[in-house]
Protein backbone atom coordinates (compact mmCIF):
# COMPACT_ATOMS: atom_id res chain seq x y z
CA UNK A 1 0.00 0.00 0.00
CA UNK A 2 1.46 3.21 -1.00
CA UNK A 3 -0.21 6.75 0.15
CA UNK A 4 0.75 10.01 0.36
CA UNK A 5 -1.92 10.74 3.53
CA UNK A 6 -1.57 10.59 6.62
CA UNK A 7 -4.94 9.93 8.57
CA UNK A 8 -5.30 9.39 12.21
CA UNK A 9 -6.07 5.66 12.05
CA UNK A 10 -3.00 5.23 9.91
CA UNK A 11 -0.90 2.57 11.14
CA UNK A 12 2.76 4.25 12.29
CA UNK A 13 4.67 2.17 10.61
CA UNK A 14 2.96 2.18 6.92
CA UNK A 15 3.18 6.10 7.36
CA UNK A 16 6.89 6.24 7.98
CA UNK A 17 7.16 3.48 5.06
CA UNK A 18 4.73 5.68 2.54
CA UNK A 19 4.40 9.15 3.72
CA UNK A 20 7.57 10.99 2.19
CA UNK A 21 8.36 13.30 5.23
CA UNK A 22 6.60 11.72 7.73
CA UNK A 23 9.80 10.40 9.49
CA UNK A 24 11.32 13.34 10.45
CA UNK A 25 7.78 14.61 12.07
CA UNK A 26 7.34 11.15 14.05
CA UNK A 27 11.10 11.29 14.73
CA UNK A 28 10.23 14.92 16.17
CA UNK A 29 7.97 14.62 18.33
CA UNK A 30 8.03 10.41 19.17
CA UNK A 31 12.09 10.44 19.29
CA UNK A 32 14.62 7.80 17.80
CA UNK A 33 12.67 4.70 20.19
CA UNK A 34 9.80 4.73 17.93
CA UNK A 35 11.63 3.27 15.15
CA UNK A 36 12.27 0.28 16.98
CA UNK A 37 9.64 -0.64 18.53
CA UNK A 38 7.56 -3.29 17.32
CA UNK A 39 4.01 -1.68 17.93
CA UNK A 40 4.95 0.89 15.10
CA UNK A 41 3.11 -2.17 13.08
CA UNK A 42 0.07 -2.07 14.70
CA UNK A 43 -0.53 1.18 16.73
CA UNK A 44 -2.13 4.41 14.64
CA UNK A 45 -1.14 8.03 14.66
CA UNK A 46 -3.46 8.48 17.16
CA UNK A 47 -2.44 6.30 19.78
CA UNK A 48 1.43 7.46 19.64
CA UNK A 49 0.21 10.96 19.48
CA UNK A 50 -1.65 10.05 22.51
CA UNK A 51 1.33 8.52 24.54
CA UNK A 52 3.75 11.09 23.52
CA UNK A 53 1.55 13.86 24.83
CA UNK A 54 0.75 15.57 21.18
CA UNK A 55 -2.17 17.21 19.66
CA UNK A 56 -3.03 14.12 17.15
CA UNK A 57 -4.31 16.72 14.65
CA UNK A 58 -1.28 18.60 14.67
CA UNK A 59 0.71 15.34 13.85
CA UNK A 60 -1.63 14.78 11.13
CA UNK A 61 -1.33 17.75 9.88
CA UNK A 62 2.18 18.66 10.14
CA UNK A 63 3.07 14.88 8.15
CA UNK A 64 0.61 15.64 5.38
CA UNK A 65 1.88 19.37 4.94
CA UNK A 66 5.47 18.17 4.69
CA UNK A 67 4.50 15.47 2.08
CA UNK A 68 2.42 18.08 0.05
CA UNK A 69 5.62 19.99 -0.23
CA UNK A 70 8.31 17.61 -1.03
CA UNK A 71 5.37 16.37 -3.86
CA UNK A 72 6.88 19.41 -5.67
Amino acid sequence: MTTTKAERNSIIGDVIRNVPGAEAVIKKYFGDGCFTCPGINVEELSFGAMMHNVDPDQLVNEINALAEKEKV
